[in-house]
């Protein structure tokens, strides 16, 4: 199994080109894959259509790679203490085997990122955006108490999700590890297909599935055995824009697009994730203030009246007058229809609100609707 190093290795934080390689590149271009840049890697965006990729993550399973994403491990000292300082959900209570989501914020309340932290016996392993490896490690780094290490550890690590609603019953015939024994945001270390990984319920389709953390110099071993068990069952490879269109009907943040530094965790729909009571974490006093004051605009999620397709930046409108921006648009290959979140004025934010979205210079009638518009099952 993979973890941290024995302590001071020296390693300090990185950053990525433009054209950097997961350990699975070659397999993607071997596949077919449709590579393009993203959050400093070089990624497979399609394989053989989105449309396809997306419906057989939602009607049977789809295996992704998301080596791009960073980790890092986090010991010594008080390490769960110290990182549940820098965090606006709270950490220092997570049992062994606990994964938990929560953002990042700075002081004024703004999103650093927004990250999932496992908790081992000694040590927690934090899984940041690839676009933020580096600016997450120097912030983690630089407000850590003396006792406390983090080491970068992305190099050594890769992941592959399994998702959809077949892809628990298919890794359990790979692995002796017991896999309904593991409760969602919660994992297990074990084999899959012979190969050490890191077992975790957790995804970002809305769907039930694994994420599994391996060691770099095995995650070719691992995906070829996963391919090759799964041919026959119906796995799919998934590239990034199934992704998206699966994580944007399950409703879920993206980092650039849906929240950044100048958007709170209370404006971009992640209330649920602050937890202020009895807690002092970096950005909560900014928080407290804002929350007592009221939002003036809320991430919500909305749906197309219309044939119209919203995009990123595209106008919102409320009774003829500027209401707010789409944050993240969409066609939905499930609903036939677009879809979104935006960022809009609290008084158009309620579930049912009549809203417009103005795509290339026309209105397009649309609906708030409640997260996730998607629900499994």
């Amino acid at each position: 199994m993979f973890g941290p190093r024995p302590s001071n290795s020296g390693r300090l934080g990185w950053c990525v080109d433009e054209g950097k390689k997961t350990p699975l590149y070659g397999e993607h271009v071997a596949a077919g894959g449709r590579m393009v840049p993203f959050g400093g890697f070089l990624m497979p965006i399609q394989y053989t259509g989105i449309t396809v990729e997306h419906k057989a993550v939602r009607a049977a399973m789809g295996m992704f790679d998301l080596s791009h994403m960073g980790e890092f491990a986090v010991l010594g000292g008080d390490f769960a203490g110290a990182i549940d300082r820098l965090v606006t959900n709270e950490i220092a209570n997570l049992s062994i085997g606990q994964a938990r989501y929560t953002p990042m914020c700075f002081d004024h309340g703004g999103i650093v990122d927004d990250l999932l932290v496992y908790r081992f016996a000694n040590h927690l392993m934090l899984v940041v955006n690839a676009s933020n490896i580096g600016k997450d490690f120097d912030w983690v780094r630089s407000h850590l108490p003396t006792r406390v290490e983090v080491q970068n550890v992305s190099d050594e690590s890769a992941l592959i999700a399994i998702q959809g609603p077949r892809a628990s019953g298919f890794a359990q015939t790979l692995t002796e590890t017991p896999l309904d024994s593991i409760q969602y945001y919660h994992f297990a270390e074990g084999e899959v297909a012979g190969v050490p990984v890191i077992i975790s319920r957790t995804g970002y389709t809305g769907e039930d599935g694994l994420e599994l953390y391996v060691r770099a110099d095995r995650a070719v071993e691992l995906w070829r055995a996963l391919r090759a068990a799964g041919d026959s069952k119906g796995l799919a490879l998934v590239g990034l824009g199934a992704r998206d269109t699966l994580r944007l009907e399950a409703g879920l943040a993206l980092y650039g697009n849906d929240i950044d530094d100048h958007t709170s965790p209370l404006e971009g729909g992640l209330g649920w994730t602050v937890k202020l009571e009895g807690r002092d974490f970096i950005g909560a006093d900014a928080l407290r203030a804002q929350k007592a004051a009221g939002l003036k605009r809320r991430s919500v999620a909305f749906e197309m009246l219309d044939r119209g397709i919203p995009r990123q930046h595209c106008p919102v409108l409320a009774s003829g007058t500027d209401a707010g921006e789409v944050t993240s648009g969409t066609f939905s290959p499930t609903f036939g229809k677009g879809l979104g979140l935006a960022s809009i004025d609290v008084a158009h934010a309620g579930a049912g609100s009549e809203i417009e979205i103005d795509i290339r210079g026309a209105n397009h009638p649309a609906r708030v609707v409640k997260r996730p518009i998607y629900k499994r099952g």
